[in-house]
Formats: C-alpha cells, structure tokens, sequence
C-alpha cells in the first residue's frame, strides 16, 4: 500500500515539476524586458546602434560636452557630419570616457600625414585611445581637410589637426632640412619619394608639437597601421613603453603585413585577421625554409615594407630620419628591437588602396618612370601592370610630362592636393637662389661634398630575400 501511494504521489508532482520549469524562463525573460523597458538594462545591440541617441553624438572623453569646431564657410548649415560618417561596424565612439588626467605616464603621441576619411581615421583614433595613445598630430589633406571630415576630427579631444596652409609651408620652407645631406637623396623627385619628404617635415614640426603638450613618446604611423603591443599584461602601449629603460631612446616595431583572404574586404580593421609574421619574429630556418612559398610570385616575402615603424623618447636635438626612424643631431640613438610587439599593415586590402595610388601619381607605364616614382618593387610591378590595364595611361603619359618637381612646387602643394597635381604651374623662386646668386642645385652638390656625417634617412626596405640566405649570421 505505502508502495503504491507514493507513485502515486509522484505522478501527481510530475505536472507540477514541468509546470514550474515552464513558467520559470518565462517569467526571467519577462521581467528581463520589463527592466529594459524601463531603462533598468541596457541592450548592447540598442546601445551601439548607429540610431541610438540620435540627438547627442559623443566621441571618445566628450563626456557630453559641446566640441569647439573649427569654423568652416563652406560648411552646411546645421548639417551632422556623424550622422553620415558613421558605418555600422564602427558605432561605438559614443559615451566613452577615457582618462587624460595628468597622472598618466608616459604620455604617447601619435603623429600621421593622411588624406583618409572618417571611415578609416576614426576606428584608427579610436583603437589607439583604448591601448593609451594620448594624442594625435593630424597633418590632412585632400579628403582629410574637407569641412565634414577635418570638423569631426577637431571635436575628438587630444586631436590636433594641421592643414597644408601658406604658412605652414613657408615654416617648412624655412626648415634645416633642406641643407642637410641625409634626406637629399629624396628631393626633387616625384611621388613617393615627394610624399616621404612631405611626411619627414610634418614629423619635424610633430616632435616640437609633442614637445610642447608634455608628451614622452613620439610615433610616426600611417592610417593603414594598428600597434599592436604584444607581451604586456593588459594590452596596453603605456605599459610596455614604461618598462622600456631610461637610456633607450628608439623603440622598434617590427611591422607585420595583412594577408588578405577575400577581394571584397570594406573595413580592413575589422575582416582581416590574418598576418606575415616579420622576419625578425621568426626563425631564420623558418623564415628562408619557406621563403618561395611565402612568395608565391610576388618580388618579396611582403609586398610593401618591411623594416618596421619606431617610437622615440622625446628630447633635445631630436629629428625624423624618414618616416620609419628618429635620429638626434647629437649623438646615435640607443635602440631596442621588441621581440613581440609590432607594428600591423594593412596594405592593399582593397582594390580601391591600388587605384589610389595608381592615379596620385602622374607616372608613364615604364620601368624606368614607375622607379623614378616608387620605392618598391611590388608598388612598381603593380603600378606598371594597372596603369596598362586601366586604358587611361595614355593622358596620363601627357600630364606626366608636363610635371615639373622642384621645392617651391613641393611646397605648394596644399593647392595641388585639392585639385589637380598636374595643374602647377612652373615658378622661379627666390627660395632657389642665395643671395650670392648660387643656385639650389649647385649649392646641394657642394654640401655634399662637406658633409656626409648625417646617415641617409631610413626609406621603406624590403624583407631579406632568400638570395640573403647565406648572408645571414645565425
């Protein structure tokens, strides 16, 4: 009897049980949503939608604050430049506070020359705000001056935005750059070699910008590169500089270059994952055991560069020596090379990152033109190949032959960068004759006759090819 009572009892639960565990979800998942509903949760997805908070924009440390913009005459009136910049994969730049208080060291600023828009400028401010960047020298043009964009840029705090103006090429002008030897071998030449003496005066002016805001740490990146501080606790670019000794004055990263897996990436910093590790990371046998397999056709083990980025200490007769090292008129930098840190590339990830570069240059589709114009030898090779297949190399043959490079043009080129580079006019300077009347060009090959104590500026290098081999001490 007690036997047949209690499954009967049982039984009589079992309804009960399945009951419970019904309602019990139920119940959690409504009074999950009657909290959100009132304000009590927040839904992540609500949270960073690009529609959520409408009416109050804020960027990284706003903390709500109304920015104070540059004004521009040009601008639209009452227009939101967020509103239309921001992509759905980047919504988060609102109600971040990120901390600038002045206990904070070592201070790290970050110096660039872009003509990128907001779609790549900003997850780039942002990354490096979140691993302890605290400032940004940001010397724009083209796309990066424009009203909507360069107003964005101002309202972030810790930005700093410098525009190509008369004055600021006449300060440049003036720079002791152009009578010292170690860049010379870059001037007067077209493209990327305009571009990397264009990028060493920028970084000039940078380490005195830097200077005087406080700064500790000084680098120089492209809008294309992410730091990536590997081997410190918490992700952090503070913490790894501040464990760098005192009598370091050059830290370098060794770059890594993005592998691009599809051809229809939109935002290389979120769809790319997957990268070239540098030579310097990897073992020698490794390295040059795979070294025509890496390759697979290509002219180099990367594409582009591969001697790295460097961040430098901040202090007296500091100066850029290209846009990939520093140098002091004093004495020789003591440098480290970090052994997991680095530096990572996205380089032509889009077929767009190829056009671009094709048409800002008014190069022929030679071998001996394309040279005079890029460092590279796979810049070269592909520059070639599109300028063939792109059926317009013919006009550019023409524009190309009209173009005259001199320094008062490279100077002026503020005016060209928002038009037509093909569009300058040729000019006699002052600037190009002393007051004895001996010309630039003479006056260059006299002083480097004298001086050839400066080291040449560092250009982009390639990685060692497998022809290094056995060159390479192990």
């Amino acid at each position: 009897m007690a036997g047949a009572h209690s499954m009967r009892y049982q039984q009589q639960q079992q309804p009960r049980v399945l009951l419970l565990l019904t309602l019990l979800p139920l119940s959690l998942a409504a009074l999950a949503f009657i909290l959100q509903w009132r304000g009590g949760l927040t839904d992540p997805l609500a949270r960073w939608s690009p529609d959520h908070h409408h009416d109050h924009d804020y960027f990284p440390g706003m903390s709500g604050t109304p920015p104070s913009r540059r004004r521009h005459d040009d601008c639209a009136g009452g227009s939101n430049p967020l509103a239309r910049s921001l992509h759905p994969s980047f919504p988060y730049f609102r109600h971040w506070s990120f901390d600038y208080s002045s206990h904070l060291s070592p201070k790290i600023c970050i110096t660039t020359s872009t003509s990128a828009g907001l779609e790549q400028t900003l997850p780039w401010i942002f990354y490096h705000k979140v691993i302890g960047v605290s400032n940004f020298l940001l010397f724009v043009e083209a796309k990066a001056a424009s009203p909507n964009v360069s107003r964005v840029l101002e309202s972030i705090p810790g930005v700093r935005v410098i525009y190509r103006t008369r004055e600021l090429e006449d300060q440049q002008a003036k720079s002791r750059i152009w009578n010292e030897t170690w860049l010379a071998s870059f001037f007067y030449k077209p493209c990327n070699y305009e571009l990397f003496v264009k990028q060493s005066l920028n970084m000039e002016m940078a380490i005195v910008m830097a200077r005087d805001s406080g700064m500790d740490w000084i680098i120089h990146l492209d809008t294309d590169e992410l730091l990536h501080p590997a081997g410190t606790q918490e992700y952090s670019l503070r913490q790894l500089l501040a464990d760098v000794p005192g009598n370091v004055d050059m830290v370098i990263f060794p770059n890594y270059e993005s592998s691009v897996e599809r051809d229809d990436i939109k935002e290389p910093f979120s769809e790319v994952s997957m990268f070239k590790k540098n030579y310097d990371h990897l073992p020698k046998d490794v390295y040059f055991g795979n070294y025509k397999e890496a390759t697979r056709g290509n002219p180099n083990y990367f594409l582009t560069y591969g001697n790295g980025k460097s961040a430098a200490r901040i202090q007296d007769h500091l100066r850029p020596n290209g846009a990939h090292r520093w140098h002091n008129y004093m004495k020789t930098p003591n440098e480290v090379k970090l052994e997991e840190a680095a530096v990572l590339h996205y380089t032509y990830t889009k077929f767009s990152d190829l056009t671009s570069r094709r048409d800002r240059c008014g190069c022929k589709p030679t071998k001996e033109d394309v040279k005079r114009c890029f460092m590279l030898d796979f810049d070269r090779s592909i520059i070639i190949q599109s300028l063939r297949e792109s059926g317009a190399f013919s006009s550019l043959i023409a524009k190309a032959a009209e173009t005259k490079i001199s320094k008062e043009i490279f100077l002026r080129s503020v005016e060209s960068s928002n038009s037509s580079r093909n569009s300058r006019s040729e000019m006699i300077s002052s600037r190009k004759t002393d007051a004895g009347g001996l010309s630039q060009a003479n006056a260059r090959r006299i002083l480097e006759v004298i001086d050839d104590s400066l080291p040449s500026a560092v250009p982009p290098l390639s990685p060692p090819s497998h022809h290094h081999a056995d060159l390479i001490i192990t």
